[in-house]
């Protein structure tokens, strides 16, 4: 009898899956989720849109009335929004569409979905190391975009896990040099108030992905979008899967964009905290803590990383673990509420001092 693995595609074989360790009963801060409680206000007005036909009927396939929220917050057509069950389908959509078959540049260190996702529909990763302090050079980006084979490039801004953004001038540069499908990954947007919108309409190949998942406190829901021009929305529209996000999702995060003050009160609180938090670890032995735009702060240790991953566990904090060869002894925190930053801070300074 044939072995399965025969049958499979000989790189999804070497492929590692995105794992995620489940540690119950931990502060948790690996995640870059919001931490707040999910506003009760909000929530009961989620549950008041919700009758006896929502869960037996399926879902607008359109997303119609989520667009429309999602133009009036983003100030773009409703035509050139797409939604998706996170972002992480909407990547796939995207690598489906227009990498497979080719190469898609990665500026690393990044979310590692990205290559993930490219091996999953059938293109190749090619990493480009972004420079010592994080940031990506335009140069090299279009250097290797004009390689033959070479279908898309990948950015993030604020970039996780390192927490920089890319100017707009640099995201422009690499736009007009390739013609390249350049994905602009803005998860964090709403941390740094930085977007490529104003390029949307000059740039037919640029795409921008946003979520629901950090500011606003839906991750459990699971809701990204994507800002593009009609090309690229119209193409993407073949390949995704009908029904794709669910009725009670659609309307959980149109009444959240309904309740932006509310939720923008908090990103400031979060902004507040994650300075707060970056100016205490400074002062940390044998760490070095880098500056972020979003809501998570990457350091590096001179004590081993699984080490520091270790010990924080066992006093009750979860913080993800990253060291790998680009970021060699670095792990990452997400910012909490202030109560479980100041936990947070405390027993990483007794781990660093009785190991």
């Amino acid at each position: 009898m044939r072995s399965i693995n025969e049958l499979v595609r000989s790189e999804l074989l070497d492929l590692q899956p995105y794992h995620v360790p489940v540690y119950p009963g931990m502060i948790k801060l690996d995640a870059n989720e919001n931490n707040y409680d999910f506003p009760e206000q909000v929530l009961e007005e989620v549950l008041s849109t919700i009758g006896g036909q929502t869960f037996g009927r399926y879902p607008d396939p359109s997303a119609l009335q989520l667009r429309e929220s999602l133009s009036r917050y983003t100030g773009v057509d409703r035509n050139r929004i797409t939604v998706g069950n996170g972002s992480d389908e909407l990547i796939l959509d995207l690598m489906l569409a227009f990498a497979a078959g080719g190469k898609v540049v990665i500026c690393t260190p990044t979310f590692t979905m990205y290559e993930i996702h490219a091996v999953i529909a059938g293109a190749e990763p090619v990493a480009l190391p972004r420079k010592a302090d994080f940031s990506v050079d335009p140069d090299a980006v279009i250097e290797a975009a004009t390689r033959p084979g070479v279908k898309m490039v990948v950015l993030c801004s604020p970039n996780n896990p390192t927490g920089n953004t890319t100017p707009l001038e640099v995201t422009e540069k690499i736009l007009k040099h390739t013609r390249a499908v350049v994905v602009l990954d803005e998860a964090y947007y709403e941390f740094c108030g930085e977007t490529a919108v104003s390029l949307l309409d000059k740039y037919p190949q640029l795409v921008l992905l946003r979520t629901f998942s950090k500011a606003f406190g839906l991750a459990g829901l699971r809701l990204g979008y994507m800002l593009a021009g009609p090309e690229v929305t119209g193409i993407i529209q073949r390949v995704q899967q009908p029904f794709n996000v669910n009725a009670f999702t659609q309307q959980a995060a149109i009444r959240v964009l309904e309740w932006q003050p509310l939720f923008e009160r908090r990103v400031r609180q979060i902004c507040r905290s994650r300075d707060e938090l970056f100016a205490a670890m400074r002062y940390l032995p044998g760490l070095t803590v880098y500056p972020s735009r979003a809501n998570f702060l990457l350091f590096r240790t001179e004590m081993r990383a699984q080490q520091v991953f270790s010990g924080l566990l066992q006093r009750g904090v979860l913080v993800r673990l990253l060291d790998r060869p680009d970021l060699p002894s670095c792990l990452r925190v997400s910012v909490g509420r202030p109560e479980e930053n100041l936990i947070f801070c405390n027993r990483l300074a007794d781990v660093l001092r009785t190991g």
